[in-house]
């Protein structure tokens, strides 16, 4: 009998090991009715990022780039909480946000003609340049760069997965 406690510890332990290496849990908002966690853009040129989710909250970030794609992680009303490509977490209001198809590359990359590295270069994208997402399949994306239409690895956009955020 002193041996049930540990195995049923031990039976817990691997059960809660599984689950934080399962997929990750999606959920819908009661606020949005959207899933969380999910990615949007900014809707304008200038948006604060606060330290809590009220106007009287001290800006922590100001994002000045129009159509940055950011994750939600959490929502109330009127606010939501997000992360930034580097990993940074304020709130911001509903207002500032728009769903959006935009990503922002993480590393330097070459368009390529196909989903596959062995096919046609089109054209080279920069850290830090935003693109427009189109579909996503077996860990790449089409994507929309200055004009040039072409595939980059899944791994190297911020705003195409929301598990690459280690949620």
């Amino acid at each position: 009998m002193k041996w049930a406690p540990i195995v049923i510890s031990g039976t817990f332990l691997l059960c809660a090991a599984a689950a934080a290496e399962g997929p990750q849990v999606t959920r819908i908002s009661q606020f949005s009715g959207k899933a969380v966690p999910r990615f949007e853009t900014l809707k304008f040129a200038a948006v604060n990022g606060r330290s809590g989710p009220s106007r009287e909250q001290s800006v922590v970030w100001r994002y000045e780039r129009k159509g940055l794609p950011l994750l939600i992680i959490k929502e109330t009303r009127d606010w939501r909480r997000v992360r930034d490509p580097s990993g940074d977490e304020v709130w911001v209001h509903a207002r500032m946000l728009e769903p959006g198809s935009a990503a922002m590359m993480q590393a330097p990359f070459t368009l390529r003609e196909t989903p596959d590295l062995a096919s046609r270069e089109i054209a080279a994208v920069e850290k830090g340049v935003l693109v427009e997402l189109g579909t996503c399949e077996a860990g790449w994306c089409q994507v929309i760069a200055g004009g040039f239409r072409g595939w980059a690895p899944q791994s190297t956009l911020w705003g195409a997965d929301t598990g690459e955020a280690g949620l």
